[in-house]
C-alpha cells in the first residue's frame, strides 16, 4: 500500500507533494515539545507575543492589505492570536507536551459541534460517533495519574480548543484573504493585545528574558520562521494544489509527533493510558475529518 493511499488521499497527491505535507507536520509537531521548553523559562504570554512580533515582521512586507474586511481580522486576532494562543500556551505550561498535543486536537469536534448551530452542517451518526470517541480518548488520558492532578491546565488546553473553534468559524466566513495574509495581520494585531495580557496578568518578564539562555531565541525562531512562515507557508501552496479532502487528513500526524516529540526530546512518561487514549483520539477526528473535512479552516493556526 502506498503511503498516499495509507493517507486516506489517493494517488492524485505526487509523491513529492507527500513528502512537503509530512514535512509540515513534522515541524508543526515537534513545536509542542519547542514550545514546552522555553515556557520554562518564559511566561506563555510573553513568548506568544515575541512569535507573534517576528511572524508579523517577516510576512507584512510580502503580503496585501485585506482592504474591507480588517474588523473580521482584527475579531480573529483575538480569538486565534489571544484568547486561543494564550490559553494553549499557559495550560501547556503546567501539563506534558504529549498530553496537550492530544487534547488540542478537540478543536476539531468543538469545529464539527459549531458548523452544525452556525450553518446548519448536520453531523450525522458517523461524525457522532467519531466526536464520542475523541472525548472519550482526552478523557481517558485525563483520568490517569500521570496527569498528577493539573486539571486545570488541561481545561485552559481545552479552552484553547473551544476558541480555535469559534476562530475557525470567523475564518471560513472570511472572503477574499488569503492564509499568509490573515496570519500576517493577525500577528500584528495580536501583538499588542499579548503584550498588554502579560503586564497584566503575568510578572517577572524582564528578569526571564535577561536570564533566558539561546533556547528562547531558538525557540522564537522555530516557531515564527520553521511553524509559520515556512510551516503555513508551504500549506498555503499545497492547498492551492490539492482539494481540502486531500489535504486534511495529514493533520492527523501532529498529534503523534507531538506525542513523541515530548517523550524522546523531554523525556515525558509514556503510558498504555496515554497511547490508547491517544489513538482513540486521532481515531475520532479521523472519522470527522474524513467524512467532512470542510468542517476545520485549513488557514488557522493549530499551535
Amino acid at each position: 500500500m502506498s503511503a498516499s493511499n495509507a493517507l486516506g488521499v489517493g494517488l492524485a497527491v505526487r509523491p513529492l507533494h507527500i513528502a512537503l505535507f509530512c514535512g509540515i507536520m513534522l515541524l508543526w509537531g515537534l513545536n509542542f515539545a519547542v514550545a514546552k521548553t522555553a515556557l520554562l523559562q518564559v511566561p506563555p504570554l510573553l513568548l506568544v507575543a515575541l512569535r507573534f512580533a517576528v511572524v508579523a515582521l517577516l510576512l507584512l512586507p510580502f503580503v496585501p492589505l485585506p482592504h474591507g474586511r480588517w474588523r473580521e481580522v482584527l475579531l480573529i486576532s483575538f480569538t486565534l492570536g489571544f484568547l486561543h494562543f494564550a490559553l494553549m500556551f499557559t495550560g501547556l505550561r503546567g501539563i506534558d507536551a504529549a498530553t496537550a498535543a492530544i487534547a488540542i486536537q478537540l478543536q476539531v469536534p468543538f469545529a464539527a459541534v459549531l458548523a452544525a448551530f452556525v450553518f446548519g452542517d448536520r453531523p450525522g451518526w458517523r461524525r457522532l460517533l467519531g466526536m464520542a470517541i475523541a472525548f472519550g480518548g482526552v478523557g481517558l488520558i485525563a483520568g490517569e495519574p500521570r496527569l498528577g492532578g493539573q486539571y486545570g491546565a488541561l481545561a485552559l488546553v481545552l479552552a484553547a480548543a473551544m476558541c480555535w473553534s469559534v476562530a475557525n468559524i470567523q475564518i471560513k466566513r472570511l472572503e477574499g484573504v488569503s492564509g499568509m495574509t490573515l496570519n500576517a495581520w493577525m500577528a500584528l494585531f495580536a501583538t499588542p493585545q499579548l503584550l498588554l495580557g502579560s503586564w497584566l496578568l503575568e510578572d517577572g518578564q524582564w528578569a526571564a528574558l535577561t536570564a533566558a539562555d539561546w533556547r528562547i531565541a531558538a525557540a522564537v525562531f522555530y516557531q515564527s520562521v520553521a511553524v509559520v512562515v515556512i510551516g503555513y507557508g508551504t500549506w498555503a501552496w499545497l492547498l492551492r494544489q490539492y482539494d481540502i479532502n486531500q489535504a486534511m487528513p495529514f493533520t492527523l500526524l501532529v498529534p503523534p509527533i507531538g506525542v513523541f516529540a515530548g517523550v524522546f526530546f523531554l523525556g515525558e512518561a509514556f503510558t498504555w493510558p496515554l497511547a490508547l487514549g491517544g489513538l482513540l483520539t486521532v481515531a475520532g477526528v479521523a472519522i470527522i475529518l474524513i467524512r467532512r473535512p470542510r468542517t476545520t479552516a485549513p488557514e488557522a493556526e493549530r499551535i
